[in-house]
């Protein structure tokens, strides 16, 4: 494949990335009513399933990030073929991946163990 083939399958990829970020959207904001329910009615079913859905959105995010990240690794093994200007972004935006795909790993592991939801878990 070449440049442009490459381009244009990274553009339909992050289209469906889209896509599901939007079902993030939606999960997110049923967990925040999961969360209000258990604090204000001290409904034990809201909160399990509450963490349940916490956990889901940051598996399917640590997926995505996942993504991302391989993608800025191999951005690196083809660094050779850049600019000075263009391997320092390249090297930034890898690092920008791993963190980003760290932290996910980090409110995935919170999630799964914050059994009695003490700790505020708020991604941006």
């Amino acid at each position: 494949m070449n440049d442009l083939d490459n381009k244009l399958k990274e553009i339909k990829i992050e289209n469906y990335i889209w896509l599901i970020y939007i079902g993030i959207i939606v999960l997110s904001y049923y967990s925040n009513y999961l969360e209000k329910d258990y604090f204000i009615n001290k409904n034990n079913k809201s909160k399990e399933k509450y963490r349940k859905t916490l956990i889901i959105v940051f598996s399917v995010l640590v997926i995505i990030y996942s993504y991302f990240f391989i993608d800025s690794v191999s951005d690196i093994k083809n660094i050779y073929k850049y600019s000075k200007d263009k391997k320092n972004l390249v090297l930034l935006s890898s690092l920008a991946s791993l963190l980003v795909l760290i932290s996910g790993i980090i409110f995935l592991y919170i999630s799964y163990k914050d059994e009695n939801i003490d700790v505020e878990i708020a991604f941006n």
